[in-house]
């Protein structure tokens, strides 16, 4: 029978895991023109994937956004997140008009290829499974009627688009 400290721990887990399906579901599912992300919604999702993670997410933006949007934001989150494998932090920010990306932390080179290629709106040639989300902005960035420029380097990044 579990004790009081492992029920938690599975409790935990089963709440991360809700949090990160609700992440998948705003970064990899279908969005139309017409469908809007709540802050409230977008900051507690990012606060339960981010949870005691080396990786400190700031969404600073006060207003629901188009859905489309806010999934190319949630796709270049995972992007960052590759970038900085030692943490850092991350604030997401919205003008009106453009949104922001910054980043603090020590990145990683290996990953320059597919940054490249996707800021250029490149689809990259070769593509692992577990970075699938560098090609898919490049269609998210489409969809949401986007272009996007990027900085990257060796303890900051921006996107804005």
């Amino acid at each position: 029978m579990a004790t009081q400290p492992e029920l938690a721990l599975i409790n935990d887990s089963i709440e991360a895991a809700n949090f990160r399906v609700q992440f998948y579901r705003v970064a990899y599912g279908l969005a139309s023109e017409d469908q809007h992300v709540t802050p409230t919604e977008a900051r507690r999702i990012l606060a339960g994937v981010y949870k005691g993670a080396r990786l400190r997410v700031e969404w600073a933006i006060t207003e629901g956004m188009p859905r489309q949007q806010v999934k190319l934001a949630f796709l270049l989150i995972q992007c960052v997140e590759d970038a900085l494998p030692y943490g850092g932090t991350l604030r997401i920010t919205h003008n009106g008009m453009y949104w922001r990306l910054e980043a603090d932390g020590r990145t990683r080179n290996q990953d320059q290829d597919l940054w490249q290629g996707m800021c250029k709106g490149e689809e990259p040639e070769e593509l692992t499974p577990s970075k699938v989300h560098y090609a898919l902005v490049t269609y998210a960035t489409e969809d949401a009627g986007r272009r996007m420029f990027c900085h990257h380097s060796d303890d900051h990044i921006e996107v804005t688009f």
